[in-house]
């Protein structure tokens, strides 16, 4: 396969290559053909998950191996399937991996079951025995290989398995082209901040520069003035097709004034004039409002704004919360919403905990259609305007916080529970009953164990195992509470 040749729209780009010793190829007729068949059938299937493979071929020497190395780094690979076929040496495989410099998943599947043993034994040339055995003898080199990596520094993982009517393989390769995928989108997002911290608010500080190196991506710093500038020039015809799409999207209450629909409107439009100047992939903001008219104007109308922005992919965290942000973005990047969250009470009748914000929410993730809702003060924060209200979905959820440690690291803190059904808070605000496995008192102790801020992020589904595949390829630690 030529490298390049099966564009994804993804943008991820999969390295594959298998292994073998050159010295069998004269031993044992048939058998380069068959490894090399085998690499075929890895490729087809790896095609199948929108990515685009350079597909490296059967590496056999060092000096291939060298070789190998250098096209995985000229073509600037994400992640790398190292298939062992039979045996070979660690040799063919350290100067590929180390010049790549991206983690690599070692396939080591048998290409059936078993041997046929009674078939095997039946042969009646040894030589023709041993190039059989050599077909199914993935297993062998992989010890030398992971020490070689160990030894190297080099992080590996492992998919076992077989090579057809194996589900579990396909499902692990699957998952891991997903958290590849989703660290792509990070190493590649822009995030937007606006404004300032929200004051005294000291678990949500964090260390820009430390987002930057474990995720990669952009981070542009926005003024809110700026965003009023761009408001002061929506036009009246840009304002009232804004209000028809929130009509489409939200329900919007008969309490709602004409004039806060407009003032959102203009404020959403200007939103997304801001992020198509920037190319934003999500955003933080607070604004505590200093007099300005303008800026106070803009602010206190942004959340239905930012709402849709979430919907489309571009996530939005209030209260100038970086961390919520990002994890947010993940969520969303593997597509399972990411809605912004915090504790809101606990019920102990019940065994839940009742959980959600205020700002701007995630429709993908609503239980029945979104209200819009006027509020009359926005509590802790300056002004009033309209404000969104909804249960996420009944059914599987997963928390994700992005932590920052005590030793400038982050971590990925992971909850898996279920939404259910219930009476909510009817506040204008997301709200939300979760039940945890180990139980409202157990999870809430548990979680805040491990010191997060007290907002998270909420995505439909379990998923925790592919954010625990997400934080390996980051170099991300993972907890899972529950």
């Amino acid at each position: 396969m030529v490298p390049g040749d099966n564009k994804s729209s993804s943008g991820l780009k999969i390295g594959l290559f298998g292994i073998g010793l050159e010295a069998y190829w004269a031993q044992f007729e048939g058998l380069k053909e068959r490894l090399t068949g085998y690499i075929e059938v890895v490729s087809n299937r790896l095609q199948s998950y929108d990515a685009e493979i350079v597909n490296l071929g059967l590496i056999d020497t060092p000096e291939k191996a060298f070789e190998a190395g250098s096209s995985f780094r000229r073509e600037d690979v994400d992640l790398i399937f190292l298939y062992v076929t039979t045996y070979a040496l660690s040799s063919t495989v350290l100067p590929v991996v180390k010049k790549a410099k991206v983690p690599v998943i070692v396939l080591n599947l048998s290409p059936a079951a078993a041997i046929d043993y009674t078939a095997f034994n039946k042969m009646t040339n040894r030589t023709d025995m041993t190039g059989e055995w050599l077909a199914y003898c993935s297993a062998c080199p992989v010890p030398e290989i992971a020490n070689v990596f160990n030894r190297s520094n080099i992080p590996f993982y492992q998919v076992t398995g077989m090579l057809d009517n194996d589900p579990e393989v396909w499902q692990q390769v699957e998952e891991w082209i997903a958290a590849a995928k989703v660290a792509h989108v990070m190493y590649y997002n822009r995030l937007g901040i606006m404004g300032s911290y929200y004051s005294g608010m000291l678990d949500i500080y964090t260390n820009l520069t430390l987002h930057c190196t474990t995720f990669g991506g952009h981070i542009e710093v926005i003024e809110v003035d700026e965003l009023s500038a761009i408001r002061a020039t929506v036009t009246t015809e840009e304002t009232l097709e804004k209000i028809s799409a929130f009509h489409n999207i939200f329900e919007v209450q008969n309490d709602c004034p004409a004039d806060e629909l407009s003032r959102a409107a203009m404020t959403a439009v200007a939103l997304d004039k801001l992020v198509q100047k920037y190319q934003l992939g999500s955003m933080a903001y607070y604004h505590k409002g200093t007099g300005n008219e303008a800026n106070h104007n803009t602010m206190t109308s942004v959340i239905l704004g930012n709402s849709m922005l979430t919907a489309n992919g571009i996530p939005a965290a209030g209260e100038y919360e970086v961390k919520n942000a990002q994890a947010m973005k993940i969520m969303d990047s593997f597509g399972a919403g990411g809605s912004f969250t915090e504790y809101y009470a606990m019920d102990f009748n019940d065994d839940v905990v009742l959980m959600g914000h205020d700002g701007p929410c995630h429709p993908a993730l609503a239980e029945g259609k979104i209200k819009v809702r006027p509020l009359l003060v926005y509590h802790g924060k300056v002004g009033r305007g309209l404000s969104v209200e909804m249960s996420v979905k009944h059914g599987p959820v997963t928390l994700l916080a992005v932590v920052e440690t005590i030793d400038g690291k982050l971590l990925f803190l992971v909850a898996e529970a279920e939404s259910v059904a219930g009476p909510i808070l009817e506040i204008g605000n997301t709200n939300s009953r979760y039940r945890f496995p180990i139980g409202a008192r157990k999870f809430v102790e548990d979680w805040n164990s491990y010191g997060p801020a007290h907002h998270c992020a909420i995505g439909r589904g379990h998923i925790a195992y592919k954010i625990e595949k997400l934080g390996k390829i980051l170099n991300v630690q993972t907890i899972k509470v529950c």
